[in-house]
């Protein structure tokens, strides 16, 4: 069985030695590195099954290294650990691309919980993606096994929960989903700050997209939203 191997990249030695200690004794396998560019050597040179970035990095902080991932990694967990802890930072992170987000100072099992959480989304994602139909509307496509969409034949670049997001509304064509609901089945848990998170996606989302801002995503004011066809 092949061994999980987890990117720890955070320039604070005795924060990346703590995370390592405690993920070993999970039995997963740890790559630390304590800088953006070598976190990005490291990925180029292994395969991986998560990262743990730190934001605040030397020569590349943990956003150019979470967009670089993104351009050619578009399934690979990321759960970013840093010391910036205001809800603008948070919901950059999860925009950017970040899987979960995690404030110092932090609880160690609960940051082994949440990768065990989303190592477990990304297992079931693989074993599921395939049995996924590719989904058509309004010159819409979009591929959950590629994870790739195209309006009228053009590439839109979402980030993973971004497609997730569209997928799902797309899946249950006038379904009325909350915000709550959205982030529950997304990002697969319930979160306080669900309704923010969901809210900025939904709004980037919607400008890659283009055009009416209902057209493809409409606001069911009071309740959520729903995918127009």
């Amino acid at each position: 069985m092949k061994r999980i191997t987890i990117l720890i990249a955070d320039d604070e030695t005795e924060i990346a030695d703590l995370v390592a200690l405690h993920l070993e004794k999970e039995d997963y396998d740890v790559i630390k590195v304590s800088n953006g560019e070598e976190a990005i050597q490291v990925l180029q040179t292994h395969s991986l099954d998560l990262a743990i970035l730190d934001i605040m990095m030397p020569k590349r902080d943990g956003y150019e290294v979470t967009r670089q991932i993104r351009e050619t990694q578009h399934t690979l967990p990321i759960i970013f650990l840093s010391a910036k802890t205001s809800d603008f930072d948070k919901i950059t992170g999860l925009v950017i691309g970040a899987d979960d987000y995690m404030t110092k100072p932090f609880n160690p099992m609960e940051l082994v919980a949440r990768v065990k959480a989303q190592l477990r989304r990304a297992t079931q994602f693989n074993q599921t993606t395939t049995n996924n139909l590719i989904l058509e509307a309004g010159g819409l496509t979009i591929s959950p096994e590629k994870r790739t969409v195209t309006l009228y034949g053009h590439t839109i670049e979402l980030t993973p929960k971004e497609f997730d997001i569209l997928y799902l509304l797309a899946s249950y064509p006038k379904k009325v989903f909350s915000a709550e609901g959205i982030f529950q089945k997304v990002w697969g848990e319930a979160y306080y700050e669900s309704q923010n998170t969901v809210m900025v996606h939904i709004r980037t989302l919607r400008k890659k997209l283009g055009g009416d801002k209902d057209k493809f995503i409409k606001t069911v004011w009071g309740v959520g939203y729903t995918f127009n066809e």
